[in-house]
C-alpha cells in the first residue's frame, strides 16, 4: 500500500508537533502539511488533495467548518477530529454535523502506533471521487428558445450540502442563477470554487455590475454587501454597502425583495437554514406572481428559515431536498408572461 498522505491542522503548536513526531518516522504515513486555522487548511487540502486530515475539534466546531466538510467530500478526504483537551469551564457547542457527518473522535494523547492504524483502516478502500449524472437539458420555450426565467435561491446552516445537491441537476444552460448563502468571511471564494466543480454550470462570486445569462450562476457569500438584481437583459447585478438585513450581510432578504419588479419571471428556493432571513422576501415575491418553493423539514439541516417562509404563507410547495432541483427547472420551463417592468430575462 502507498503512503497516505495526510494534513494535520491544529492551532496548538505543540500539540501538532507532538502528532506530527509520532507520525513521520512511520512508513505508512507522508505528512504534507500542517495548518494552524480553517482557511489554511481548506487551501492546502484544495490544493494538495490528501488521503486524509487530522483536524482540531475546535475548527471543526466553526460555521465555516461546513464548507470543508462538504470538500472532503467532494475529493473522498478522509477526516478524523482531535478531541479538545480537558479544560476547566463550559464546554464546547453541540456541533450541528455530528448526526450528518463521517464525524468522529480520537484522544489527543492516544499513542502514536494505534493513531496510524486508524488512519491505515479509514483509507484502505480506494478513492469513491463523485461522478456527476449528466444533467437534463435546459427548460426551453416552444420553438425552442431558452427560457425566459431566472431562479433564486437563499440558504445558511446546512446549505453548503444543499446547494450542491441542487446544482447538481443544472444543465450548462440554466436559467440565470442567483444565490445568497450565509458563511464566515473569507469562505465565499472557497465556496464558489466548491460549487464550480461540482455543477455544469458556471459558477461565480458575486461582482458589482456584472452581467449573468444562461449557463451562468452568481453567489454571494460571506462578503461585505447585499446582491441586488438591477435588470437588464442579461440581467445585471449590483453589489450594495449597508446595515445587516434580517441580522445578516448578504442577506437572502435583500437579493429577493430585489427581483420584485421582475417577480413574475423568478423562481425561488429558501433553503436550510437558522433564523428568518429570506422569509419576508419570498412570501413578497409570491404575491407579486413568483413562483416559490422551500426545503422540507425532514432533510433540512435547520429547519428554521423554510418554516418561517411557510408559517408566512411564502411557500407555494415544500419540497425534500433533492426534488428542488428538478422543481425549480420545471417552472422555468413553464413560459413567464411578457414583462412591462425594468427587469427582464433573456
Amino acid at each position: 500500500m502507498s503512503k497516505i498522505s495526510l494534513i494535520l491542522a491544529h492551532p496548538d503548536l505543540g500539540l501538532r508537533r507532538q502528532i506530527a513526531a509520532g507520525l513521520r518516522p512511520s512508513p505508512h504515513i507522508e505528512l504534507i502539511a500542517e495548518t494552524h486555522d480553517l482557511m489554511t487548511t481548506y487551501t492546502a487540502v484544495e490544493e494538495q488533495e490528501p488521503m486524509a486530515v487530522l483536524i482540531a475539534e475546535r475548527l471543526a466546531m466553526l460555521p465555516e467548518f461546513e464548507v470543508m466538510r462538504a470538500l472532503f467530500a467532494t475529493l473522498d478526504v478522509r477526516w478524523l477530529v482531535i478531541k479538545t483537551r480537558s479544560v476547566t469551564g463550559a464546554a464546547l457547542p453541540a456541533s450541528p454535523w455530528d448526526k450528518r457527518s463521517d464525524l468522529f473522535a480520537i484522544d489527543p494523547e492516544v499513542p502514536s502506533e494505534e493513531l496510524i492504524g486508524t488512519l491505515r483502516s479509514l483509507t484502505r478502500t480506494a478513492r469513491r471521487r463523485g461522478i456527476l449524472p449528466e444533467p437534463p437539458a435546459a427548460p426551453s420555450l416552444p420553438g425552442g428558445a431558452l427560457s425566459n426565467r431566472f431562479i433564486l435561491l437563499g440558504a445558511s446552516t446546512g446549505g453548503v450540502d444543499a446547494l450542491l445537491t441542487v446544482l447538481s441537476y443544472f444543465p450548462a444552460d440554466c436559467p440565470p442563477t442567483f444565490i445568497v448563502q450565509h458563511t464566515g468571511g473569507g469562505f465565499g471564494e472557497s465556496l464558489t470554487r466548491l460549487l464550480d466543480r461540482q455543477c455544469a454550470a458556471q459558477v461565480r462570486p458575486a461582482r458589482d455590475g456584472e452581467r449573468v445569462d444562461h449557463g451562468q450562476v452568481v453567489i454571494a457569500a460571506g462578503s461585505r454587501a447585499h446582491l441586488h438584481l438591477a435588470g437588464g437583459a442579461p440581467m445585471k447585478i449590483a453589489l450594495r454597502a449597508g446595515e445587516p438585513i434580517s441580522g445578516h450581510m448578504p442577506s437572502v432578504d435583500a437579493l429577493f425583495t430585489s427581483a420584485l419588479p421582475g417577480a413574475p419571471r423568478a423562481v425561488a428556493a429558501l433553503l436550510t437554514g437558522m433564523g428568518r432571513d429570506g422569509a419576508q422576501g419570498l412570501k413578497a415575491l409570491r404575491d407579486a406572481g413568483a413562483r416559490t418553493f422551500a426545503q422540507d423539514e425532514e432533510t433540512c439541516i435547520v429547519y428554521g428559515m423554510p418554516r418561517a417562509a411557510r408559517d408566512l404563507g411564502a411557500v407555494e410547495t415544500s419540497l425534500p431536498l433533492p426534488g428542488i432541483g428538478p422543481a425549480l427547472l420545471r417552472a422555468c420551463a413553464t413560459p413567464a408572461p411578457a414583462s412591462h417592468g425594468r427587469m427582464t430575462a433573456r
